[in-house]
């Protein structure tokens, strides 16, 4: 299986061009949030990556497998101290299957939108749903699609511009995709990074999650806790799975 746009550079580099998300505040609420619904049940990371959330996870005392399509990424994670805890499955997402029954399954970060078709999503739903015992939940973390911002006629939008990184988003509204384009000055040399994602919106999941026979139980704007409401630019859903 391919590593996908996750190889080389990008995965031996991932950690540090992502550094906000381990910082304290933001994988603080998340290990905790995660470790809440998880209790004394197993807990399954979709796209576990580098180990962010896995690790600190783990070292909680949650007994967390993972799966993972980048071999590349997961020989980032295997690097760590704390790795040898977690045994991770290669493979996609929306169709892997790893033995047992776990309480939680989660995926976090907009992963989901690396599904670029509405069949790969309502795939990795039902596959979250298989892995899930009766009562156990499915946790995502997504982003909100920026369309309110978009000027009419518009399809490009910059997401961030700062010294050493610009990023761009490109949208193609008829098929719900979008690209996120990204150009950072390293040591003054440029590095560029393009992915593709599928945005969809949380009452489309809703309907994902129905499909597999789960049911929302929570809505949040991030791992706080704090309320979702119509100026959110992401959310934290729970799904639990039905007997």
């Amino acid at each position: 299986m391919s590593d996908g746009i996750f190889s080389g550079d990008i995965a031996r580099n991932y950690d540090e061009t992502s550094a906000a998300m381990f910082d304290e505040a933001v994988l603080g609420p998340t290990v905790e949030f995660l470790s809440d619904l998880a209790g004394t049940d197993r807990a399954l990371e979709f796209a576990i990556g580098t180990g962010r959330v896995a690790l600190p996870l783990s070292a909680r005392g949650v007994d967390v497998c993972g799966i993972e399509m980048s071999r590349s990424m997961v020989d980032q994670l295997m690097a760590k101290p704390g790795s040898e805890r977690i045994p991770v499955t290669i493979g996609d997402m929306a169709t892997t299957r790893v033995d047992g029954t776990f309480g939680l399954v989660y995926l976090v970060y907009n992963t989901i939108s690396n599904l670029l078709t509405q069949q790969a999503q309502v795939e990795c739903f039902q596959n979250a749903a298989t892995h899930l015992r009766s009562g156990g939940c499915f946790v995502v973390e997504n982003l909100i699609p920026d369309l309110q911002r978009l000027p009419p006629g518009e399809v490009i939008r910059a997401h961030d511009v700062s010294g050493d990184h610009l990023g761009f988003d490109e949208y193609d509204l008829a098929n719900q995709l979008l690209v996120s384009h990204h150009y950072w000055i390293n040591d003054g040399c440029a590095q560029t990074f393009n992915s593709a994602h599928r945005y969809a919106w949380p009452a489309e999941l809703d309907l994902m999650a129905q499909l597999a026979w789960m049911s929302l139980t929570q809505r949040w704007s991030n791992w706080h806790r704090e309320p979702f409401t119509s100026s959110c630019t992401s959310h934290v859903s729970v799904w639990q799975k039905g007997a």
